[in-house]
């Protein structure tokens, strides 16, 4: 009688929640609509979360406030579930909960503003705006100051080559630079150029860059790399409000770590000033002070508080080729140093820890000297937590990791779940990727060099699942240990999930 009495109440709890889910101005996305959906949109935003992802829930609200009000805009906003829709997510790179993407008839780039509703409407409204602004006689002088960065293209007729490529670099980086095109006689004469003529303003070093190249087939790639070839200084002081600058630019990074107190501080910079000139658009120059930066100079293998030092980053492999700190640091040495990295003639080093003597747990532990000889190893399928020892969502993970390794013991001839401690552990050039979050889960299959992301919920069910859906070996153990898998304890899933 009593659960009968309370039937009429979750029905209408259950119609409630189904009301709110249909009310939703949020587009939920599958494989089966995602490119009829978001490929005809001018202008879309799409999030790709997971339920249990703690930032996930806290945007949820901002997201469906701005949804509603830039819906009256014609502006839509979208979502896909990455546990329901893994296949989609990989596909489009994600890595981390939420990721947010920008789409333009299908093309995406990466959503890199406010999570609060305002801010989330503010950015999509601007970015609905044309991507290049008409410059006139009035607003010219004002609009190549208006920013850091501003490019404008001079040309005789709007339709004049090379118009739609630049519109189709300055829709590619509106975040990045300032836009703008003008067929003002006045302005052209003023600027002194014969159209068609591209310009990029700046507003450090030399304040005018004017395009060398054939401008009348060049096409956006080509606009894009002059941009960007062009878009840092030749030597500046780096630090976490201009670091972005120099990770977005594909370059690598050459560091000159210096004391600012130093009285002869300026002087090293500027004997390094003219090795920047010499590699410019191949290699960014920058110093950094080492007091304040001490702990990134001990990430790029700098180990001691020797100062000036120097170092060479590639960007995209996190490898470091620093000037071993014994040596006194002068611009011979540096030029020396940076032209043998140009020429790919110099070994990036390693950080490492100790081979460990034993390997007593199921869960096998790698460290830089053996990376390459246990992943790569052709005959087993790896796969990797790259964690970090103050993660909190790492030692979350610990017992789980722990209970797959055991659960998978008798087939580690064939299966090896591994950690290594990313913080203390380069990895090796061969790898094509980097780690940047905690704990990042990588499958690499056997026999392949190419390796699979983990992007699904925690829990031991779920990392099972994923681990005999990849393995290319088979997982069935020898007899003798048959009984011990079967029999294996299976903890309950976490009721709490740590978003990546």
């Amino acid at each position: 009688m009593r659960l009968a009495q309370y039937l009429p109440l979750a029905s209408l709890l259950a119609f409630a929640a189904t009301a709110v889910a249909e009310d939703s101005d949020v587009i939920s996305l599958t494989p089966s609509n995602f490119a009829s959906v978001v490929n005809k949109e001018d202008l879309i935003l799409v999030e790709f979360f997971a339920p249990w992802c703690g930032h996930c829930k806290a945007l949820a609200p901002h997201y469906e406030e701005a949804a509603t009000a830039l819906k009256e805009k014609g502006i839509k906003l979208a979502k896909v579930d990455c546990v329901d829709q893994a296949d989609l997510c990989q596909e489009h790179g994600v890595g981390g909960y939420p990721t947010l993407k920008v789409f333009r008839l299908g093309e995406p780039t990466d959503y890199t503003g406010p999570r609060k509703a305002d801010g989330i409407i503010s950015y999509m409204v601007k970015q609905s705006l044309p991507a290049v602004t008409e410059v006139t006689a009035e607003n010219h002088d004002e609009f190549k100051i208006a920013d850091k960065l501003v490019a404008i293209l001079y040309l005789s007729s709007p339709t004049d080559a090379p118009g739609p490529e630049f519109t189709a670099a300055a829709e590619q980086h509106r975040d990045d630079y300032l836009f703008g095109y003008s067929v003002d006689e006045t302005v052209i004469k003023n600027a002194e150029v014969e159209p068609p003529a591209l310009v990029l303003y700046r507003g450090f070093d030399e304040p005018r860059i004017d395009f060398k190249g054939h401008i009348q087939s060049v096409d956006a790639g080509e606009i894009e790399t002059f941009l960007k070839e062009n878009s840092v200084p030749l030597m500046d002081e780096v630090g976490a409000e201009n670091y972005q600058v120099y990770a977005q630019s594909g370059l690598p990074l050459a560091y000159l770590f210096i004391d600012p107190s130093d009285e002869s501080h300026v002087a090293h910079v500027d004997s390094i000033r003219p090795i920047a000139a010499k590699h410019k658009g191949k290699v960014n120059f920058v110093w950094i002070d080492a007091i304040k930066f001490g702990d990134h100079a001990k990430a790029l293998n700098l180990h001691e508080p020797k100062w000036p030092a120097f170092v060479v980053q590639n960007l995209q492999q996190q490898l470091k080729f620093p000037i071993d700190q014994s040596n006194e640091i002068h611009a011979d040495l540096v030029d020396e140093w940076v032209s043998k990295f140009v020429a790919g003639e110099l070994e990036p080093e390693l950080k490492s820890e100790p081979i460990p003597s034993s390997q007593d747990e199921p869960v096998y532990t790698l460290v830089g000297k053996t990376f390459d000889e246990v992943v790569f190893d052709d005959a087993k399928d790896v796969f990797v937590e790259f964690y970090a020892p103050w993660c909190g969502h790492c030692k979350r993970l610990k017992p789980t990791w722990d209970s797959l390794a055991e659960r998978y013991e008798g087939v580690k001839d064939r299966l090896v779940i591994a950690k290594m401690d990313a913080t203390e552990n380069d990895l090796p050039p061969s790898v094509d990727f980097r780690v940047s979050g905690f704990p990042t889960l990588k499958f690499k299959p056997a026999g392949e060099k190419s390796f699979v992301d983990y992007n699904g919920d925690r829990s031991l069910e779920s990392l099972i699942e994923f681990v005999e859906a990849q393995a290319k070996n088979s997982l069935v153990a020898p007899s003798s240990s048959s009984e011990k898998i079967a029999h294996a304890q299976t903890p309950a899933a976490h009721e709490h999930h740590d978003e990546l």
